[in-house]
């Protein structure tokens, strides 16, 4: 068994520091898991405690008799070392230290003990300084941040990987709000053991994952992070966002996760050598991993739009050219097929314009003709729920051509609470809605780039 997988699979959990106090982290923590429904065994660990929430307490992990496969450490940094030797010595597999006060604050000594543990005990560690492991599948969730202040997400196929735990909890709580799902959400702090290249290698083999997300102040082991990435890349998408890309921000790297945040450039190159695709925000990591994670890969770079809104239609066009993309130049016989189903006025062209009359069957003929279109390698559908002979079947419409296509189809949609609605009706069938036409189309440029790049190496 992979010791990794001990962090994301285990059937015994130890909480290090489990207190009365629900001001404290270890009370959070083991809480958490005590109403997250974790279905294996628990043990809080307090000296000072006999009893919490009905469960007996245990003086250090040496008095539990039975297997641990897992410890989370929350206890002061000055006493991390004591009970990481415990640990060691009960044989437990692997450990998440929560506690912070390492070498991002200088005490850089200290945390090399913890090191020299970890290594004379074949232990694996996550941490210093971090939030942990959130598994919506195994109920594994070390978050000292309980439910109604941060939402957790669904199970889902995107993991996501953040050197920050602030900024990780943040993604968490705007993912669940958002109704986007999660396979596994991993904090990992100073990387005193666990780095982004483990946990990158760990999730390119993970059959819960689909798409990777990170991000990451500094790269610990440059060419471990290349050759892992490269090999991942093939399999399925890494999409990062850098931070510390300016001299101020590079400081704030240091003081934040003791980090080497290296030249921006240089670890840019890299990550397109090793096939990661390069996000500009948060917002867009999302975006990307949306499209990545449901639409099958182009085969090309020619873009159909099919639109309901003249103006939304030129906007998308703008951004196509801008992107890099291509137009699309369907074939007579396609276009034919949508004029017998139309008025004179619509516009067969690319964008083709259905008009603010159009209804459910004209789309559904529209969309069918560009699937079948050689010409045709991914389609912008506009949709402006709001044209008044366009019904709510649009959604089953445009959900089964979804399923069914083998080329991408992303949607444009802008509006209030009724656009909203049917929205989110589409995004549960796993088809990714845009409100602006520059968002969608970096994403299917985003798409392509990865596509084209898969079928040289």
């Amino acid at each position: 068994m992979n010791k990794l997988d001990y962090f994301f699979n285990p059937k015994s959990i130890a909480v290090i520091g489990a207190s009365r106090n629900p001001t404290k982290i270890g009370h959070v923590v083991f809480r958490n898991f005590l109403e997250g429904n974790f279905s294996g065994k628990l043990f809080p660990i307090n000296p000072k405690t006999r009893e919490l929430f009905n469960t007996k307490c245990y003086s250090s992990v040496l008095s539990v008799k039975e297997k641990i496969d897992l410890a989370i450490i929350t206890v002061p940094a000055a006493l991390v070392a004591k009970v990481l030797t415990d640990c060691g010595k009960k044989k437990i597999h692997a450990v998440i230290i929560i506690t912070a006060g390492f070498k991002e604050i200088g005490n850089v000594k200290e945390e090399e003990k913890l090191k020299e543990i970890l290594k004379k005990y074949k232990m694996r560690c996550i941490g210093v300084n971090c939030l942990g492991v959130y598994d919506p599948y195994s109920k594994v969730d070390t978050f000292f941040l309980p439910p109604y202040k941060l939402r957790r997400p669904f199970e889902g196929n995107i993991s996501f990987i953040s050197q920050s735990g602030a900024l990780g909890s943040v993604v968490m709580d705007w993912m669940a709000t958002k109704g986007y799902k999660i396979s596994k959400f991993v904090s990992y702090g100073n990387a005193t053991d666990v780095d982004e290249s483990d946990l990158i290698e760990y999730l390119g083999n993970d059959e819960k994952t689909k798409v990777i997300c990170a991000y990451f102040e500094g790269i610990n082991k440059g060419r471990k992070f290349f050759e892992i990435s490269k090999k991942v890349s093939k399999k399925k998408p890494i999409i990062a966002l850098k931070g510390g890309t300016t001299e101020e921000g590079t400081k704030s790297v240091a003081s934040h996760t003791g980090s080497l945040a290296g030249s921006t450039d240089v670890i840019h190159a890299a990550f397109k050598q090793a096939g990661v695709v390069l996000a500009n925000d948060l917002e867009q990591i999302f975006d990307f991993a949306r499209v990545l994670s449901t639409q099958p890969l182009p085969k090309g770079n020619r873009v159909q739009i099919i639109t309901d809104g003249g103006g939304f239609g030129v906007l998308t066009t703008d951004w196509v050219v801008k992107n890099g993309l291509k137009l699309a130049k369907m074939k007579k016989e396609n276009l034919d097929k949508i004029k017998k189903v139309s008025p004179p006025y619509v516009v067969l062209k690319n964008p083709i314009d259905l008009t603010g009359d159009t209804d459910t069957e004209r789309y559904r003929v529209a969309i069918d003709a560009a699937i079948i279109d050689p010409n045709v390698d991914m389609i912008a559908l506009i949709v402006l729920f709001q044209v008044p002979q366009l019904t709510t079947d649009v959604v089953d419409v445009i959900s089964e051509a979804v399923r069914n296509s083998d080329k991408p189809i992303i949607i444009i949609s802008a509006g209030g609470g009724y656009t909203e609605v049917l929205k989110k009706s589409l995004e549960e069938n796993d088809v990714p809605c845009f409100s602006y036409p520059e968002r969608a189309v970096e994403s299917m440029r985003a798409l392509y780039e990865y596509s084209k790049n898969n079928n040289k190496r």
